[in-house]
């Protein structure tokens, strides 16, 4: 199948790259951020590493949406949360979506399939996690973390189906990529698995401005994961939504990808420290939101998000 990336960052240009080489399909990229697409088409790519290493350069095609005339089977979307409703209203202007694409997104946080809803039938909406760390290191310039092979993702229809052929095909292009898929079987609770780990790795290592491994190395870390998992569950729960994990096994996934990805940064950190709003909102803020929904207050997520808040606000006086 034929692949169209919206958003080339840090995860758009992973997906798309590994698409690219190693299943062998057309990949193009969508972008906005001028100086990305100029410095791309300038060096003739982008640079790719891996764990700071290997640098290399790797052609890609990259376009305005004003400019793109494709026809990708399948849309794969990367933006920030606070992003997305903007880029998918001058991607619809632009007139690059049809009506028999599907679409596909493993964006952090929770809140971005109703905003794709309005744009693409339910049935042909694809939902995703990645627990997959890269960084962006600046406009056409991408470092992949972690070994070769140690990419680990989800996927569900968002209908909640079986999968029907196009989506069987897609699960075949990342399996050849080496992105790592699993099928799972309802997208809320896959999707909930990973908002409330990242409830946890990104925002705590985000206030105190710490490596995932850094943060790790603190004797009472995993009694800090599980107080917030405790409140993410219950509220959760009383929502009617069962995770993919339980309890113990969130805690012990946040003590084994700490340690997997110890010299990382998470990308809540990225863009704190890129003087960027953070995306706080849409994961601590969504469980505290969701908690409220079904009376139950999140007293340590609410916290949390006003402390994230109140240091993005803090810069202004450094």
């Amino acid at each position: 199948m034929k692949y169209g990336i919206i958003g080339a960052g840090a995860m758009g240009y992973r997906y798309g790259i590994l698409l690219q080489e190693n299943a062998g399909v057309q990949v193009d990229f969508i972008e906005t951020w001028k100086p990305n697409i100029e410095k791309v088409r300038e060096q003739g790519g982008v640079y790719v590493s891996r764990d700071h290493e290997n640098k290399h350069l790797v052609p890609i095609n990259i376009f305005y949406p004003e400019e793109y005339k494709g026809h990708p089977d399948v849309w794969i979307i990367f933006k920030k949360q606070m992003q997305l409703k903007e880029e998918m209203k001058r991607d619809s202007e632009a007139g690059i979506f049809h009506d028999d694409q599907y679409v596909f997104s493993a964006m952090n946080g929770m809140g971005h399939f109703e905003v794709i809803e309005k744009y693409f039938d339910k049935d042909k909406i694809v939902c995703g996690t990645a627990m997959i760390a890269t960084v962006l290191n600046g406009p056409g310039d991408v470092d992949f973390m972690g070994p070769v092979n140690s990419e680990v993702m989800h996927l569900a229809p968002y209908n909640n189906k079986k999968p029907d052929e196009t989506v069987k095909a897609l699960f075949d292009d990342l399996k050849a990529a080496k992105l790592g898929p699993v099928v799972s079987n309802n997208w809320v609770n896959m999707c909930m698995t990973k908002v409330v780990f990242n409830a946890v790795v990104n925002t705590l290592c985000t206030m105190f401005e710490v490596q995932m491994g850094q943060f790790i190395q603190y004797p009472k870390a995993p009694e800090m994961a599980r107080q917030l998992f405790n409140e993410s569950f219950d509220a959760c729960e009383r929502a009617g939504i069962y995770m993919d994990e339980t309890r113990d096994e969130q805690v012990q996934s946040v003590i084994d990808t700490c340690h997997t990805l110890k010299y990382h940064y998470p990308s809540m950190y990225q863009d704190f420290s890129k003087g960027r709003d953070t995306e706080v909102d849409y994961i601590n803020g969504y469980i505290a939101k969701l908690g409220r929904e079904h009376d139950y207050i999140c007293r340590t997520h609410e916290f949390v998000v006003n402390q994230v808040h109140l240091v993005e606000q803090m810069r202004q006086f450094k």
